[in-house]
């Protein structure tokens, strides 16, 4: 895949995820809005009832009274004699709740719920229009309805009475009242705290929760009486405290499954790009370990073939010292190419598991020597210096020798190759608790912090220009980090461009 249509794949698979969530986004919004018109529909819808049920309140307790007064008396009462009686009520009754359940019919109490009944209850409890009233009537429009409207402006005026007469805490509890909003909430789906209270002319009254505060985006109010009624500026406010929480919870469900699969898209987004990069960085790797590997090959073949031909010559192949030469040269290149091969085979077992490491008793320091011992030779030939600085007392833990000793050298070897002058090298051990530390400090090319946080993926490289220029195929840090787990040890790599690096073993010690 080219690097253009990666990029389009990448941008346009970013595009779509951008407008996935937008839209999810949209949605929970567009939800949250209609949940709150709904909200405030069902709540004008509750108040409305209730301030209904306030005004039937009052027209109770008034049929009640004036119920009370004909009874007693055996005929209506005029306005004036009802005025008198609420007086009379009221010190009578003060402090005291009076029900008329005798004289007070379910039939009376339901009429306040049916116009036509209240009507025909009118028409036969309050009194008539006098002949001055009902002529002035009968010269207005002349419909049957207006005696109608004149009783009901009648009942109007008894109501508006018997309110003036009784203040709004002596017709209302606050029990009476946390009940009902309860009770038409709950009718509502609305089952969440609320604080309530009944205002006039923009102050408290004494109908009210403790806890009420105005909020223009938690609260709700109505009126409860029309001005007809002789009570402006009575209003019913509601409170809703925790309103956004009730709200949210109402399409928490659907949210959750939306966020829970817009999550499960983006990560399945991300772990896609991640693959593509990492196949295409494969891609790029494997390129260069194939041309690495055609390189390593390449020159020792090259060597083999000229060592042959060489030998075949009739001079060269009388002279015994130049044909053991040339021998031990096809000897040195076909070890070379083992190694080579070995390396990429003890990587396929690590990577399935399949190679048997051993681990037994060891001394760390001796194990350093046997691999100091392996690249001797090769640092003389560089002209270069190594030298031990061994400060750790306990050095015994459990390793494999073979393994570990490989470890090491490949870590030299690299300290070695990436080393462009004499390589200058230093090995330190030291204890830390139960620990032994072995730091293994080169002065050579050093590395980028890119290339530290990659430098043990297998077959990666860092190029430097010409990518044959230090032999190798990516394939010795791999192997050293696979060993190093596989002994419970950790490995710690320090490094700056140009100024060299320090490899960090951190190795269990056998108490």
């Amino acid at each position: 895949m080219n690097k253009t249509r990666f990029r389009l794949l990448v941008f346009f698979m970013s595009l779509s995820l951008i407008g996935i969530i937008l839209v999810q986004l949209y949605w929970v919004n567009s939800s949250l809005k209609n949940n709150e018109e709904q909200f405030r529909f069902h709540i004008q819808q509750v108040l409305g009832k209730v301030a209904s049920k306030l005004q039937a309140n009052d027209r109770y307790e008034f049929f009640a009274l004036y119920t009370h007064f004909r009874d007693s008396s055996g005929r209506r009462p005029q306005r004036e004699e009802m005025l008198t009686y609420y007086n009379r009520y009221k010190s009578r009754n003060k402090g005291k709740k009076v029900i008329y359940s005798d004289s007070m019919s379910q039939r009376d109490y339901n009429l306040f719920f049916d116009n036509q009944e209240t009507n025909k209850f009118l028409a036969d409890s309050l009194p008539d229009a006098d002949e001055r009233q009902q002529s002035a009537i009968a010269k207005g429009s002349g419909k049957s309805g207006d005696m109608e409207v004149w009783q009901q402006y009648q009942l109007d005026m008894y109501l508006r009475d018997f309110r003036e007469q009784n203040p709004l805490e002596a017709r209302v509890t606050k029990d009476w009242l946390r009940k009902t909003l309860k009770t038409e909430l709950s009718q509502n789906g609305v089952d969440t705290h609320f604080e309530y209270g009944i205002y006039k002319n923009g102050l408290a009254t004494k109908i009210r929760s403790e806890g009420l505060q105005w909020d223009d985006e938690t609260s709700y109010e109505h009126n409860i009486y029309s001005e007809r009624d002789g009570n402006p500026g009575y209003r019913l406010v509601v409170a809703f405290p925790e309103k956004q929480t009730f709200i949210l919870s109402s399409i928490f469900g659907i949210t959750s499954l939306s966020l829970i699969f817009t999550l499960i898209i983006i990560i399945a987004y991300l772990s896609a790009i991640n693959q593509l990069i990492k196949q295409k960085q494969i891609s790029e790797i494997k390129t260069d370990f194939i041309n690495n590997m055609t390189h390593e090959f390449k020159t020792p073949i090259a060597t083999i073939n000229l060592a042959l031909d060489a030998i075949r010559n009739p001079k060269i192949l009388s002279d015994t010292e130049k044909v053991q030469r040339y021998l031990q040269m096809i000897r040195d290149e076909n070890k070379r190419m083992h190694s080579q091969v070995e390396n990429v085979l003890q990587i396929s077992k690590l990577d399935k598991k399949e190679l048997d490491i051993t681990k037994e008793q060891a001394d760390v320091h001796d194990i350093l020597e046997d691999a100091v011992e392996h690249v001797h030779l090769i640092i003389e030939a560089r002209h270069g210096t190594l030298t031990r600085h061994f400060e750790a007392k306990r050095t015994t833990a459990l390793l494999n020798d073979v393994h570990f000793t490989n470890v090491l050298v490949n870590i030299l070897d690299n300290a070695i190759k990436y080393s462009p002058d004499e390589p200058v090298i230093d090995i330190y051990t030291e204890n830390v608790k139960d620990f032994i530390l072995i730091k293994i400090e080169d002065k050579g090319l050093g590395m980028s912090k890119n290339t530290v946080k990659r430098i043990f993926e297998k077959f990666y490289r860092e190029h430097t220009g010409d990518i044959h220029n230090v032999k190798g195929h990516g394939l010795g840090l791999a192997y050293v980090k696979r060993i190093i787990d596989d002994h419970n040890c950790n490995i710690y790599v320090e490094s700056e461009k140009g100024k060299g690096s320090t490899f960090i073993i951190k190795m269990p010690l056998i108490n």
